[in-house]
């Protein structure tokens, strides 16, 4: 292969700057500079209460749910660079035309590091050839993910690269200490960012606790630079991110005591067993690492036995019902395999191939550590997806460094024997399912059939519930305290100055329960609520589907007979735009 292609800063960067390209290319017609992800528009509104003053610690969502706010879990490692960004595009453009270029700038920033460290995975494992064929993937991958879409800055795309990260440092095969260091500080801001990745970072941990076990003296550098590095780095993120007055609190879904106490009681545990067992037999360095694993799992049940399970597990079965059973990304397989079938195999072939080709290396002894360090990577995420296909971006990306190197192996044995017809099919035909995208397109095909795949769906009448204009009417007022839909909920916080009572998130449970009360209750009952969560005003879309779903579970009920167009005494209807779908009402209770 040519010389300027086999570059390994050079060909990341022509990727990088030709998909970046063709982003803003796909994406020039976006109606909104916000992404259309509702988190997207949330994190809009932590990042202006923290330029407005509101306190580096401060967490709390004064303008969300009940009287006082909800405390949010997500992390300022998020907010101050999408801060910094606006700032900067203050000082050349309006306060929200700063706002579109810093939301335009931030995901295709993103694409670089990614890319960068995709590539890097590719190089290590199988070549030049690996790494174009990583960056391919990614490529594809990058295109055909929401998170990078203009205006994505929900906290999932920097988790991408910061698994991209920490896997192409731990595919390092030479095991050097430098490379492991960095990937503990990838791991450590994942956990400051989001438990999302948790597993992921778990899993990490007792890859290279495997390797020490398994290779002893050889790895043992590694080891402790790993742990010691993870110890430091979790310890910053903790006492940057956590006030003191929660240092003691336990959450499960951010970082907290809970997490920092596991994951240093683990990187204690291999950093005294690097020191001091590292000269040990392998089977004494396994009961070593064993009693290690005893050892973690008895700080987690003394520290957080909660975060054992799933932390939506304690949601009121109200919420499972009418929300959480609702959310696309929290959807099981189960759920899929009865709703979308054409989608499982965009969402668990590609990873589950690549698992089966570790495996099958693993078997044969080819590089056996690498493919079971990525395996185990790879299959955390795939159980992830089982429950909640969320987990799928992170396996699918996973899946692409083994891939990629059963790729290159193919071409060259294609290349080498060119009249070799089945090489050259195998090889064309890996390829093929190595992309979710392709898997996406068969799924459809095999559902839907030949005919109707490619048939436009009929355009179905769109409902704004949640646009700038829809709910300019109510933006000048005072600011009062709104029952609307969840859905409305980050739309109401970004365009009005007003407190909404539901929002899509967890940690908001009784001002999502109290919304779902009032609309399922009848009008009167639904008075008394309204007045009970200090409601000023409503905000009533037909077309929302939870306002449908709400008025077909109870039609007598309050949203049931505002979509028949019977109102209340008690609300007093509010001029609205004629070309929005909701419509407001002061709430004047009648007592």
């Amino acid at each position: 292969m040519s010389t300027r292609w086999s570059h390994p800063v050079l060909v990341p960067l022509i990727y990088c700057i030709l998909l970046i390209v063709a982003q803003l290319v796909i994406h020039r017609n976006l109606a909104d500079y916000v992404g259309p992800d509702n988190d997207d528009a949330m994190r809009l509104v932590e990042v202006r209460d923290f330029l407005a003053g509101q306190g580096w610690f401060d967490m709390m969502q004064y303008r969300l749910g009940l009287d006082g706010g909800t405390l949010m879990h997500w992390s300022r490692f998020i907010d101050l660079p999408i801060a910094g960004l606006i700032l900067f595009f203050r000082m050349f453009f309006s306060p929200e035309g700063a706002e579109a270029a810093a939301l335009t700038v931030w995901p295709l920033m993103l694409i670089v590091p990614l890319m960068a460290f995709m590539g890097l995975a590719g190089r290590r494992i199988a070549g030049v050839e690996g790494m174009h064929f990583s960056l391919l993937l990614t490529a594809l991958f990058v295109v055909l993910s929401p998170r990078f879409v203009l205006g994505s800055i929900d906290h999932d795309n920097v988790q991408l690269g910061l698994v991209a990260l920490a896997v192409a440092m731990l595919v390092d095969e030479s095991y050097k200490p430098r490379n492991f260091a960095i990937a503990a500080v990838a791991l450590a801001i994942q956990l400051g960012i989001g438990a999302e990745t948790t597993p992921f970072v778990a899993f990490a941990c007792v890859a290279v606790a495997c390797l020490w076990a398994w290779d002893g003296e050889l790895f043992a550098p590694a080891a402790k630079a790993f742990a010691l590095t993870l110890t430091i780095a979790v310890s910053a993120a903790f006492f940057s991110l956590v006030p003191p007055r929660f240092y003691s609190m336990v959450t499960c879904d951010n970082l907290s005591l809970g997490f920092y106490g596991i994951i240093s009681a683990g990187c204690v545990g291999l950093l005294l067993s690097a020191v001091f067992a590292s000269r040990l037999s392998r089977p004494w360095r396994l009961a070593v690492l064993a009693a290690n694993g005893v050892f973690v799992l008895a700080t987690t049940v003394a520290l957080a036995p909660q975060c054992l399970r799933n932390p939506l597990a304690d949601l009121d079965p109200m919420l499972v019902d009418l929300w959480l059973s609702r959310v696309t990304e929290a959807q099981s397989i189960v759920s899929i395999i009865r709703r979308q079938p054409e989608t499982l195999g965009a969402f668990y072939a590609t990873s589950l191939i690549a698992m089966i080709v570790c495996a099958v290396r693993i078997l044969r002894g080819e590089r056996a550590r690498l493919h079971a360090v990525l395996i185990a990577l790879i299959a955390i995420n795939w159980i992830i997806t089982l429950v909640q296909v969320r987990g799928a971006e992170f396996a699918n990306l996973l899946a692409i460094p083994p891939l990629a190197l059963l790729l290159a192996e193919l071409r060259r044995i294609s290349v080498a024997d060119t009249k070799n017809i089945r090489a050259s099919l195998i090889y064309v035909v890996t390829a093929l399912v190595s992309v979710p995208a392709v898997w996406a397109v068969g799924g459809t095909l095999a559902f839907k059939g030949v005919a109707n795949a490619f048939v436009a769906p009929k355009a179905e009448e769109t409902v704004d519930c949640a646009s700038k204009g829809a709910l300019a009417p109510i933006a000048g007022l005072e600011p009062g305290v709104i029952a609307a839909s969840s859905n409305m909920g980050a739309p109401l916080l970004r365009f009005t100055p007003h407190r909404t009572l539901s929002g899509p998130y967890h940690r908001d449970p009784d001002g999502m329960l109290a919304e779902l009360n009032i609309g399922l209750a009848q009008p009167p009952e639904a008075e008394a609520l309204l007045h009970k969560a200090h409601v000023t005003l409503v905000a009533f879309c037909k077309g929302d589907p939870q306002v449908q779903l709400l008025s077909e579970r109870n039609p007598k009920g309050l949203y049931g007979r505002l979509s028949a167009g019977d109102v209340p005494a008690y609300l007093e209807p509010m001029p609205a735009s004629p070309k929005s779908d909701v419509r407001f009402f002061r709430f004047k209770p009648q007592g």
